[in-house]
Order: structure tokens, then C-alpha cells, then sequence
């Protein structure tokens, strides 16, 4: 397991990790990981696993009760609330379950929104780039609601690499999708690793999905409860049906 880190080579790093809400629970329990650059990894667990709160806490989205979080070369700790969101805005990207889009707006417009929020002025042979690449080219006028579940995620992930993010964190990105569109997503967040370098951060709950991952990072009670190199759909699935005696085991 990659408790360690070497530096320059990781993206985001965790560092024991704590989240308490008050309820002498802590959702997330001294958790220490590193995600390199260039790589995909899935992350999964039972519901109440603390998945969420470590996505929001990788993300810069809320701020461990201890610990340190380290994401792009940033002590996130270290930021002031104005310096974090202009860190996210620029070298994170966010995909979701429920695709985020704002219906006013066109497909190009919703892809530009990053950096209209920056006020930098729109590159749009940048834009022609990521929409042909998600495959979109000729829907750039159409709204989302004019658009298929899979095509309005794509959308999302379009406005996700268009400021050339350090890392994307993707949160159920299918979870909504049937099975042949969930497969050309994931397709498509496994090409901007191979392809651009970015460093991909999925929690879901599906072992077909993070079967697409180069590893698979297992939680249980807000620890971490192994991992999987290499995943296949059968492994994980085998892993997540002994997940919380296997989890005790490590213990």
C-alpha cells in the first residue's frame, strides 16, 4: 500500500488524516495515502465508510480535524479560504453524479464556466479540443436539456479537463448511467490519464467501474482497509463482500 511518498512523483497526499463531526465519531481515522501523478485509483467501501469525507478533504472541499492534506505541492492547511478556491479552481477538476450543469447554458458555454469564473478570456481552440475529444464537437449550441444522461456527463467531464487540472476527482460518475454510457465515461476518464497525465481520484460503489482504475483503495470505518492493484470488476466485488472482516483482520 502507498502510505508513503516520494515528493515531486504524487499529486495529492494524505497524511493521518482525521475528520471528527462532533458525535465522538470520527468519519475519517488518521488515514495516510498517496495518489501519484498520472494515475487512476478508485476509491470504495460500505456506506459510512468516510468516502465522502475523504473526497472532500483530498479535495480541499472541508478541512480535517488533524492531519495534513498536501495537493498539486500545496499544504492545503497552510492556504487562506481565497488561496484554497483559487487552488481548486485551477488544478482541480470536479465531476459528480448528478453532472452540474446550468440549464441556460450551452454545452461550449457550460465547458468555458471555469474560466469565465477566473475571468481569463475563453481559448477556443482549447474548447474544439476537449469537446471533439469527449466526443461533442457538434452539440457545442445544444443546452443539457437537449442532451442524453451520458452526453450531459461528458459535458461535465469536458468542463473538468478544460483548465488542465493536476487532479480530476470524480464522485459516482455513473452512478445515473446505464451500462453501455458508464462505460464510455469511464473510457473517457481513463484516456485523460494515459493521454494528458492527469491524476484521477473516483469513489463508486460499482466494481465494474473501478475495475477502469489502475488501483483500488478500500475504506471501512473511516480507515483504510487495503487496496487492490490491477483491479478486475470479480476481484473487487470479492473484496468488497469481505470487506469488513478482511478490514478487522488488517486491524
Amino acid at each position: 500500500m502507498r502510505t508513503g511518498w516520494n515528493g515531486a512523483g504524487d499529486a495529492v497526499r494524505l497524511e493521518a488524516v482525521r475528520k471528527d463531526y462532533g458525535n465522538g465519531v470520527a468519519a475519517l481515522d488518521g488515514v495516510s495515502l498517496a495518489f501519484g501523478r498520472g494515475e487512476f485509483t478508485a476509491v470504495m467501501g460500505p456506506s459510512g465508510s468516510g468516502k465522502s469525507t475523504f473526497l472532500h478533504c483530498a479535495a480541499g472541499l472541508d478541512r480535517p480535524s488533524a492531519g495534513t492534506v498536501t495537493l498539486d505541492g500545496q499544504n492545503l492547511g497552510e492556504l487562506s479560504e481565497a488561496r484554497l478556491t483559487k487552488l481548486r479552481r485551477d488544478r482541480v477538476g470536479f465531476v459528480f453524479q448528478a453532472f452540474n450543469l446550468l440549464p441556460a447554458l450551452t454545452v461550449e458555454q457550460n465547458v468555458l464556466l471555469p474560466h469565465q469564473l477566473a475571468g481569463r478570456r475563453p481559448d477556443r481552440g482549447l474548447v474544439d479540443q476537449i469537446l471533439r475529444r469527449v466526443g461533442l464537437a457538434e452539440r457545442r449550441r445544444h443546452l443539457p436539456g437537449q442532451l442524453s444522461g451520458g452526453q450531459q456527463q461528458r459535458v461535465a467531464i469536458a468542463r473538468a479537463l478544460i483548465t488542465d487540472p493536476a487532479v480530476v476527482f470524480a464522485d459516482e460518475p455513473t452512478g445515473a448511467l446505464d451500462t453501455r454510457t458508464a462505460a464510455e465515461v469511464l473510457a473517457l476518464l481513463r484516456e485523460s490519464v494515459q493521454a494528458s497525465g492527469q491524476t484521477v481520484i473516483m469513489v463508486t460503489h460499482d466494481p465494474v467501474a473501478a475495475s477502469y482504475a489502475d488501483r483500488v483503495v478500500f475504506l471501512a470505518d473511516g480507515r483504510i482497509a487495503g487496496e487492490l492493484p490491477r483491479p478486475t470488476a470479480d476481484a473487487v466485488a470479492e473484496r468488497m463482500t469481505h470487506l469488513g472482516a478482511w478490514a478487522a483482520v488488517g486491524a
